[in-house]
């Protein structure tokens, strides 16, 4: 069951990875060079709110200083990056093994 649901958050952060790599794609060939647009910039751009309120969230909540180095890091991360990786780690965590069959 668990799998399952893992391998369905999988197919859907490589979803948003795919569309938002075609932005990207479609802002570099306007720009006539390579462009990549972070992970905050992006988020910033949906809903404004829901960024403050995790900042909120994580420096009450947990320790501070997880969001200044590791999570501003993974912000100014392209947001394609990220949702590929996120993809992968829960396409492995999903992923069923299959049984070998000794003879």
């Amino acid at each position: 069951m668990f799998r399952l649901f893992f391998r369905i958050l999988a197919v859907f952060a490589l979803a948003i990875a795919v569309v938002m790599a075609v932005i990207d794609a479609t802002r570099s060939i306007a720009a006539d060079a390579l462009t990549f647009t972070p992970l905050g910039e992006s988020w910033y751009a949906v809903s404004p709110d829901t960024l403050n309120l995790a900042q909120a969230v994580i420096q009450r909540y947990t320790f501070p200083f997880i969001w200044d180095p590791v999570i501003i890091q993974i912000l100014t991360l392209p947001g394609w990056l990220v949702f590929f990786a996120l993809s992968l780690i829960f396409y492995i965590v999903g992923y069923r093994r299959r049984r070998t069959v000794l003879a």
